[in-house]
């Protein structure tokens, strides 16, 4: 049987909760995928990656963070706020082979109750990697400031 890039890349992932002293590295890894998804947002586009690693900081106390490894390089994260996925990010280099949904199924098994998160509504890709995988949107508004971009609350009710 052949295998896709998917499953080799699964066969050679590790999810592990984030170290302290990895916030850095998670940052950037924040900074260079959201700054490549986000092309439509001005505040994040003129960030320097230490002013985002700073911001990262700020807000990663507040969450458990996980991490996709691959051959020991974190490759992606997730961050969790109660049964919020708050950040769910790929390093652009490995987008589409699996990382994502791994860590996706680690929150829904984390999380068996169901899940909440929110997307702006022009990430087009965002959303098509969640309603593929079992969320539904529940409500659009507007997300707050700095942004104020619309956004989509996105649910998944639970196994």
């Amino acid at each position: 049987m052949a295998r896709t890039a998917a499953s080799v890349a699964a066969t050679e992932l590790v999810i592990r909760r984030a170290e302290p002293a990895e916030l850095d590295v998670l940052g950037a890894l924040w900074f260079r995928s959201a700054r490549a998804a986000h092309d439509y947002l001005p505040a994040l586009q003129a960030l320097t990656e230490p002013e985002a690693v700073r911001i990262f900081r700020g807000f990663a106390a507040d969450l458990e963070l996980w991490v996709a490894t691959r051959d020991g390089v974190i490759v992606g994260l997730l961050g969790l706020e109660d049964d919020c996925i708050d950040r769910l990010y790929v390093a652009p280099s490995v987008q589409g082979v699996g990382v994502g949904t791994l860590l996706l199924e680690h929150a829904k098994a984390l999380r068996p109750g169901g899940l909440h998160l929110f997307t702006h509504q022009k990430h087009a890709a965002a959303r098509t990697f969640y309603e593929r995988r079992g969320f539904r949107p529940t409500r659009f508004g507007i997300s707050p400031a700095p942004e104020s971009e619309p956004d989509v609350t996105y649910v998944w009710t639970g196994r």
